[in-house]
């Protein structure tokens, strides 16, 4: 947390290891160490960056003016709040008008069998993240993390639905959340005027591109400024890419974190089954997991398929039931699901253990007395004595629909990773307690856990 590098530096590390700790403490440092110095500690969503603050107010209650110097957002929030600052007013576009633009211009090109869906990933994860302003530049976009093989002929129909979608933004007189961060980061490197003198993110697997050239921007080749905090086996929201591609390279600068302090021996340990012994990123930076070592033991996962929903429902019940009795309050039990669609059945379960439950929405605001019920996108930062990850069905996870979307092996490889991660994610909420369930036929990332 002290130490000082000639650049960019990243610390890993499999969940529970301490991360948002050793991020919590490297802005602290930074801060008393430059007293003159102002930090943005930031992760990639509101949500974590609320918690951010919480756990930084318990840091620093006693030093109310490092506090001051010290800024906590998610990406977003900064994003927009230094582009209204150094740029100018924005008006960003949200995905329903990027859709809406999209399947106009779809519909104006003939002979084409591209999806929507696609058409949406393909626009957000390689023209409009890379933001590629003509067609040269599309034609010959190495398009990593989409590994669909598209010939030029196929390309130029895409472009000429992407130029429709260009036009339209700017007649709405919208842009895009990655338009504005590649703005941004080109007008400071202009003024050479840094906002930051430190940057500390936290979560940074799931740093996007426009996000990663916003930090670059603000110092990526000078010592102690950018310091980056997270595990590749939690990324979820972002497609992978070469930070050193954009001028970030860590390399000789990073460390794996090898103690888990939150998710006992027994648990950590099938959990990690998910993944392998070994992660690593387009760079060649490899996070090594087979020697991580938890500080505490406890019972192992119970792992449980049934018949029908209603007997999910009725084990889970019990077995909350049975925690409840041995002692855990309802706030220290989580229950998560995959997505939206399984929330009910989360709700039916609790109810029949008659206790109280609260469903998270993206301020993950767990209450008092309350089970906390949510989907395992909002469980990143979240911590419970007691955890039931249920719903884990065959078409659930992965997702029937994400694979359905397919069109190539390779995205398909990339589909079941991410969805392995969200997996991962959820089980590892968990300290001493976990039950993971499905309906037969059981998702087939069950029979890895169990492996």
């Amino acid at each position: 947390m002290a130490r000082d590098y000639s650049g960019a530096a990243r610390v890993s590390g499999s969940a529970g290891t301490g991360k948002t700790v050793v991020a919590l403490h490297r802005a602290v440092h930074l801060a008393r160490a430059n007293p003159d110095a102002r930090i943005l500690l930031t992760t990639f969503s509101d949500t974590l960056a609320n918690a951010l603050r919480a756990k930084f107010r318990c840091l620093v209650w006693n030093e109310p003016k490092l506090g001051e110097r010290i800024d906590i957002h998610s990406f977003n929030a900064i994003g927009q709040r230094l582009y209204k600052a150094h740029c100018g007013p924005v008006k960003l576009a949200d995905r329903k008008t990027i859709r809406e633009l999209l399947s106009a211009a779809s519909k104006e090109i003939d002979g084409h069998k591209f999806t929507l869906h696609f058409l949406l990933t393909e626009w957000e994860q390689v023209v409009d993240a890379w933001q590629l302003g003509c067609w040269d530049e599309y034609r010959d976009v190495a398009r990593l993390g989409r590994k669909t093989r598209l010939p030029e002929a196929q390309r130029a129909v895409l472009w000429s639905i992407f130029e429709k979608v260009k036009s339209g933004l700017k007649a709405k007189k919208l842009i895009t959340h990655a338009a504005m961060f590649t703005e941004l980061a080109a007008t400071i490197i202009k003024t050479k005027k840094r906002p930051f003198d430190f940057v500390v993110v936290d979560e940074a697997q799931d740093v996007g591109i426009p996000h990663l050239r916003f930090f670059a921007a603000l110092g990526a080749d000078k010592p102690n400024v950018l310091f980056f905090a997270g595990d590749l086996g939690q990324r979820i929201f972002q497609q992978p890419f070469s930070w050193k591609s954009l001028g970030v390279d860590i390399r000789g600068r990073s460390r794996n974190l090898r103690v888990n302090y939150r998710t006992s021996h027994q648990i950590r340990m099938q959990a990690d089954r998910l993944l392998g012994p070994e992660v690593s990123d387009v760079d060649g930076n490899k996070e090594e997991r087979s020697d991580t070592i938890s500080v505490f033991n406890g019972p192992p996962p119970t792992i449980q398929a049934f018949k029908t929903e209603a007997k999910e429902c009725q084990a889970v019940a019990a077995w909350l039931t049975q925690q409840a009795k041995a002692g855990v309050l309802p706030h220290e039990m989580g229950v998560f699901v995959r997505s939206e669609a399984q929330l009910e059945r989360a709700q039916t379960a609790v109810d029949e253990a008659g206790l109280s439950w609260k469903v998270l929405d993206e301020h993950v605001e767990t209450e008092a007395g309350h089970v906390s019920i949510t989907t395992m996108h909002l469980a990143k930062g979240l911590e419970f004595r007691v955890v039931v990850v249920m719903a884990c069905d065959d078409e659930v996870i992965p997702l029937q629909e994400r694979i359905e979307t397919v069109g190539d092996d390779a995205d398909l490889q990339e589909v079941y990773d991410t969805e392995r991660h969200l997996l991962y994610v959820a089980c590892t909420r968990a300290r001493d307690h976990l039950l993971v369930t499905s309906v037969e036929p059981a998702s087939e990332f069950l029979d890895d856990l169990m492996a």
